[in-house]
């Protein structure tokens, strides 16, 4: 059985990455837990017109019948859960959008949420986790907390969409950014185009 992975959505612009990668997830048989911060469900409402109750959740909402019983949700104020202990072993955690609040949590190993908390514990742990951070222009703050998290070892990913695989809908341009949070996963993926030489190398 493939190790489950901790999917955390965040206040930042993005929350169709998200979805997307859950969909793919869920489609390639991978369990996965997931929690959201109230700023990601108001991102969830205005990006995506889906009104999500974080206290009463619903995988349905988000990703369909698209095995959503492989989907176990997680409230962001409950410290109670497995992906709060290092014990509980995972594939890796993305969060996805990840708001500069979130990067500066990690980067300091606040845990005020349960987004925080199992992000230290994969920092701790030595797993893998991708921060797939969306804000711009970047002040030196958030400069200086990426260089932290990355000396603890987190992998920051930024959500920069490329434009040399053919783009042709907006669909084409979130399937970059997952296709790419999928190869620091190691996990098997055709969303995209792969660059490559006109020898064909």
């Amino acid at each position: 059985m493939k190790q489950p992975l901790v999917i955390a959505m965040t206040g930042a612009s993005g929350a169709p990455y998200a979805v997307r990668l859950l969909e793919v997830l869920l489609n390639s048989a991978i369990p996965v837990h997931l929690t959201i911060s109230p700023a990601g469900a108001q991102v969830i409402e205005q990006e995506m017109n889906l009104s999500i109750d974080l206290e009463d959740f619903n995988p349905r909402q988000l990703v369909g019948d698209t095995n959503a019983d492989s989907l176990i949700y997680h409230n962001y104020r409950d410290y109670f859960t497995p992906i709060a202990s290092g014990s509980f072993r995972t594939g890796g955690m993305v969060v996805t959008p990840c708001s500069g609040s979130t990067l500066s949590g990690i980067a300091v190993g606040a845990s005020s949420n349960l987004i925080q908390r199992a992000a230290d514990v994969h920092l701790k742990e030595r797993r893998k986790l991708i921060l797939v951070t969306r804000e711009t222009p970047l002040s030196l703050v958030h400069i200086e907390n990426m260089k932290k998290v990355t000396e603890a070892g987190a992998v920051v990913l930024p959500a920069m969409p490329g434009w040399y695989h053919g783009v042709e809908s907006m669909d084409d341009l979130i399937n970059f950014v997952v296709s790419r949070i999928l190869d620091q996963l190691e996990i098997e993926n055709d969303l995209i185009a792969r660059w490559a030489s006109r020898e064909g190398i």
